[in-house]
């Protein structure tokens, strides 16, 4: 059964001790570079984490006392709805269960290259390998309801983030990240994800591999192949929010900041043009939901560079704006993405003639499913 570890949590990365967590007696949870990480190991985060011997404190607020980096590892949305679920399952309060109790119970299935020892896990009975059972267990599990199967749903998807139904899938292609509709989506919600990847690789946009699992039930179910884990070795991966320490459930972050994040880890012009290109069709494709889990940094070795774009679809979002601003403007234009590329020292008229293409095509992508320009 899940409890609060006795001498705190080892951070590791593969089979090399990173450092310790360790709940202060104000409830804070501390972290400690390993003396042999600091020897030959990197920062893993360069904003809040520099690599150095001092007692790293957190402040309260926004990840209850956790640094991001950490917060990054734990379920988010439907993963920590799952968790929250299987806790009552076992007859624990979830209000009771900290967050490095939370860490603990995550151990090495979380996402990027981060694991905490030791472990306290669910022992699960089976997981179910048919996507339109797993989907149709998933609504249940949204609407309420007390389902006998909660441990496939935990085994699939309860390490995962984002709102939507998600399941961990491996196939002889590798492994892949399955979305399922919530109750609220369209019907084949699937296929215009599906079709918003394929817009986006022809806009320029680095995108990891994608497909449609077939189902029975609908057009199919979108998913893409992990990009946290290369050859088998997971690799250490932040999101904007964890990085800079800002909850992603507010529009708490602007497009220049995205871009100040860029060239801090990346120092490097061809990821700062990516960014344009993906803030571009977020703005003109109309993905409101442009939050700071959205946007991911990898490490190989202390070396950053952006992950492949994700989550990209139609949102409406909250009061048709954007949460990520482009120069404080929460419903951009032309004029405020061009305004924000020369702040940021893009070439101008490449930089018009990019957001022009990617307008295009992306009027073109909201005209085919019928949604609004």
């Amino acid at each position: 059964m899940p409890g609060k570890p006795a001498e705190g949590l080892a951070v590791l990365i593969g089979n090399d001790r990173v450092g310790t967590l360790a709940e202060t007696p104000d409830g804070l949870v501390a972290f400690q570079y390993d003396p042999g990480w600091l020897r030959s190991g990197y920062s893993i985060n360069p904003y809040s984490l520099p690599l150095s011997d001092e007692l790293f404190m957190p402040r309260w607020r926004p990840f209850d006392g956790l640094f991001g980096a950490f917060n990054d590892s734990l379920p988010d949305g439907w993963g920590a709805l799952l968790l929250d679920r299987m806790l009552l399952k076992s007859g624990i309060d979830p209000n009771l269960v900290g967050p490095l109790e939370r860490l603990s119970i995550v151990g090495s299935s979380g996402r990027g290259a981060l694991r905490y020892e030791p472990e306290a896990g669910f022992r699960l009975k089976r997981q179910s390998t048919n996507l339109d059972e797993l989907a149709a267990l998933c609504l249940e599990i949204l609407s309420g309801k007390s389902v006998d199967d909660l441990d496939d749903a935990y085994a699939a998807g309860g390490s995962s983030g984002g709102a939507r139904p998600k399941a961990y899938v491996s196939d002889g292609d590798g492994e892949w990240l399955v979305k399922f509709p919530a109750r609220m989506d369209p019907y084949d919600s699937g296929v215009l994800e599906y079709d918003y990847m394929a817009c986006a690789e022809e806009c320029g946009i680095e995108v990891p591999e994608y497909k449609l699992f077939p189902s029975k039930l609908c057009g199919g179910y979108f998913a893409t192949r992990r990009f946290d884990a290369q050859a088998g070795v997971r690799v250490h991966m932040l999101t904007a929010s964890g990085i800079v320490e800002v909850s992603h459930r507010e529009p708490a972050l602007d497009y220049k900041s995205l871009f100040q994040i860029s060239y801090f880890l990346t120092g490097s012009r061809a990821e700062a043009e990516q960014l344009f290109r993906r803030m571009c069709f977020n703005v003109f494709a109309r993905n409101y939901d442009d939050h700071s889990n959205n946007f991911s940094w990898l490490c190989d070795c202390g070396e950053w560079k952006a992950s492949p774009a994700y989550d990209l679809t139609y949102s409406a979002g909250f009061h048709r704006g954007h949460m990520t601003s482009v120069l404080g403007v929460g419903e951009p234009d032309m004029q405020d993405v061009l305004a924000l590329a020369k702040e940021v020292g893009l070439p101008a008229a490449a930089s018009k003639r990019i957001a022009e293409n990617i307008r295009d095509a992306c009027s073109d992508l909201l005209a085919t499913h019928g949604l609004p320009i």
